[in-house]
C-alpha cells in the first residue's frame, strides 16, 4: 500500500514537472518583437480556397485555421517529446499537444509573428478547424482572458486576471484555459513596458451546435 502511494506521489510529481517546463517553453519568449508599428493585414482568401490549400489527405491531423475576416492559417504539429514547441515560422500555428492529450485544440503562436493576430480575434466569431481529410469542425469565440505573469521568465510564476484581478498559478491557469469540455484555445503572449512576454492572451472558442443549443435553451425560458 505504502509502495502504491509513492509510487502514486511520484507520478504527480513527475506530471507537475512536466507541465512547468511546458509553461517556461512557451511562455519564455524573451526574442525581440520585430512586427510593423502599424501592421496590414493582408486580404484573406475565401474559405474553400484555403481548405484545399492546406489539405494533404492524413485523417484526423489538424492543418488549418479559418477565422473570416481575421485569419486564415495552417497548422503545425509539435514533435514528438517536445511539448514545448512554436513555430517560427510567420504566419503558422502550433497545435499544442498536452491540450490535446486532454482533448481539446491548443494553438500557440509567438505575438511577434502569427500571434499577434490574436488580438484581432472577438467574442461572436466562428472558428473552423481544417484536417488533412477536408473535415471541418466549426466553433464560436465566446471568451477571451489576458493575465499578467509576475515573473514573466520563471515557470513557476503566479498570473493575476486583468479583468478580475485574482491571482492564481500556472497549474490553474493550465487547468482553466486547457482542461474541460471540447473547445479551441488561442494562445499568445501580451507585450507591455517594453516586455515581449509580460502577459498571456487567451481566446476560447466552444463547438458551434453547443453554443446554439444554449441560445436555443436560453430563448425558450424567456418566452415561458
Amino acid at each position: 500500500m505504502t509502495f502504491v502511494r509513492s509510487k502514486a506521489r511520484i507520478k504527480i510529481s513527475l506530471n507537475t514537472s512536466v507541465l512547468l517546463a511546458v509553461l517556461a517553453a512557451f511562455f519564455f519568449t524573451p526574442l525581440p518583437v520585430f512586427a510593423e508599428e502599424n501592421p496590414t493585414s493582408p486580404s484573406l482568401p475565401d474559405f474553400i480556397s484555403f481548405k484545399q490549400s492546406v489539405m494533404d489527405g492524413q485523417k484526423d491531423i489538424l492543418r488549418g485555421v479559418y477565422v473570416p475576416e481575421t485569419l486564415a492559417m495552417p497548422i503545425v504539429q509539435q514533435p514528438t517529446g517536445n511539448p514545448g514547441f512554436v513555430s517560427t515560422t510567420d504566419d503558422q500555428l502550433t497545435q499544442f499537444s498536452m491540450a490535446a492529450e486532454v482533448g481539446n485544440v491548443g494553438l500557440l503562436a509567438h505575438n511577434y509573428l502569427a500571434g499577434k493576430s490574436f488580438s484581432n480575434l472577438s467574442i461572436g466569431q466562428e472558428v473552423s478547424l481544417i484536417y488533412g481529410d477536408g473535415r471541418v469542425e466549426y466553433f464560436v469565440i465566446n471568451r477571451i482572458v489576458r493575465y499578467q505573469t509576475f515573473s514573466p521568465y520563471s515557470p513557476y510564476s503566479e498570473f493575476r486576471d486583468l479583468e478580475t484581478g485574482l491571482t492564481i498559478t500556472a497549474e490553474e491557469l493550465f487547468r482553466q484555459v486547457y482542461r474541460g469540455d471540447r473547445h479551441v484555445t488561442f494562445q499568445t503572449c501580451i507585450e507591455a513596458e517594453g516586455n515581449s512576454s509580460w502577459g498571456r492572451l487567451f481566446v476560447i472558442a466552444t463547438p458551434k451546435e453547443t453554443v446554439e443549443q444554449d441560445s436555443f435553451l436560453h430563448i425558450r425560458n424567456l418566452v415561458r
